[in-house]
């Protein structure tokens, strides 16, 4: 399968790094690397291991602004997962995602 394009919601952290907004949110993230998806079972949560991102930077179920920005992600060894409009649309879950940029 080829990487594509997806878009992903980060917290901005005070230092200016970046790390997920639930689930591995202690980790910082690099820009630039190829990341490996890691399988974190999470009370409260769904299984479904992998990187969530989206095909737009959109997602109007999740808070945005403040600490949250969005980034432009390439995702390898993907699949998608559809959910509804307010949730985002389809949904990719990577085993691999590579940050490239934070949109402003």
């Amino acid at each position: 399968m080829q990487t594509i394009t997806a878009y992903k919601l980060f917290r901005r952290m005070k230092d200016g790094t970046l790390a997920p907004l639930f689930i591995g949110k202690r980790k910082r993230l690099p820009t630039g690397v190829w990341l490996n998806a890691e399988s974190i079972p999470t009370k409260g949560y769904a299984y479904r291991p992998g990187w969530h991102a989206c095909l737009e930077p959109h997602a109007p179920h999740l808070r945005q602004g403040g600490d949250r920005v969005w980034a432009r992600v390439t995702v390898d060894d993907y699949r998608t997962y559809a959910r509804p409009a307010a949730q985002g649309g389809t949904w990719v879950l990577a085993n691999r995602m590579r940050i490239e940029e934070v949109l402003l």
